[in-house]
């Protein structure tokens, strides 16, 4: 049974406690903060695997949460919670580092599914340190082992989910990979039209780090009606 540990920020102590209950039964480790504050200190106290961010707290938002975690350098998956009408603070979300998001109300089988296949892609398949450690793409290098990219005008430093994103575009540079594929490779699910949208919002985040104008790309280009390219 793994013994990952999962950081719920979540201020309805009801529904906390009910995804507490749930994970520990799958044999993860829980912990609970009920403020952005209270996560922030947690996350340097502890360092858990993976969080489940709620949007809505009532200090900081899971956003400002979201960008301090992302801006200090931790690169764990961040799940953001969030409701149902809420499709622009999920897109936000992504923008801001989350990893995905899942949506209120929700099934304890799909958080734990998330949870699963976010840990096993984070820690599971990249800890898994292939034969060859460096790749090259055009005028960009990835580090297999570090998880950093080497541009011309230096490295950067990408979340282990920006990083799997790019290997796959990178495995099949200069051919079209579909939003399809990229969902499957890199979330672990199948597609649906609300994850197509999750892969548009982390491409872009992808061209903020890694294009000299990412409002005219030319590394990382769109394929209309298929998906995304990696230049060779």
């Amino acid at each position: 049974m793994s013994r990952d540990t999962i950081l719920i920020v979540e201020d309805e102590r009801a529904v906390a406690r009910g995804l507490q209950y749930g994970l520990e039964r799958e044999g993860f480790a829980v912990l609970l903060a009920e403020t952005g504050s209270q996560a922030l200190s947690l996350v340097e106290r502890r360092s858990p695997e993976l969080i489940l961010l709620d949007i809505r707290l009532p200090d900081i938002s899971g956003f400002d949460v979201c960008r301090r975690l992302r801006a200090s350098g931790h690169r764990m998956p961040v799940l953001m919670l969030t409701a149902l009408d809420e499709e622009l603070d999920r897109v936000l979300g992504l923008e801001l580092g989350a990893d995905d998001y899942i949506v209120k109300p929700y099934s304890l089988r799909e958080v734990v599914s998330r949870v699963r296949a976010q840990l096993r892609r984070a820690y599971g398949d990249l800890a898994m340190r292939p034969m060859r450690s460096r790749l090259q793409v055009g005028d960009l290098e990835l580090d297999l082992d570090r998880l950093q990219v080497l541009k011309p005008s230096g490295t950067v430093t990408l979340t282990p989910l920006e990083f799997r994103l790019l290997h796959t575009l990178a495995s099949e540079a200069g051919r079209p990979v579909s939003r399809e594929r990229l969902i499957e490779a890199v979330w672990g699910y199948s597609a649906d039209l609300g994850n197509e949208r999750t892969v548009d919002a982390h491409v872009r985040h992808l061209r903020q780090k890694l294009e000299d104008n990412p409002a005219d790309p030319r590394r990382l280009v769109t394929v209309r009606g298929v998906g995304y390219q990696l230049e060779l």
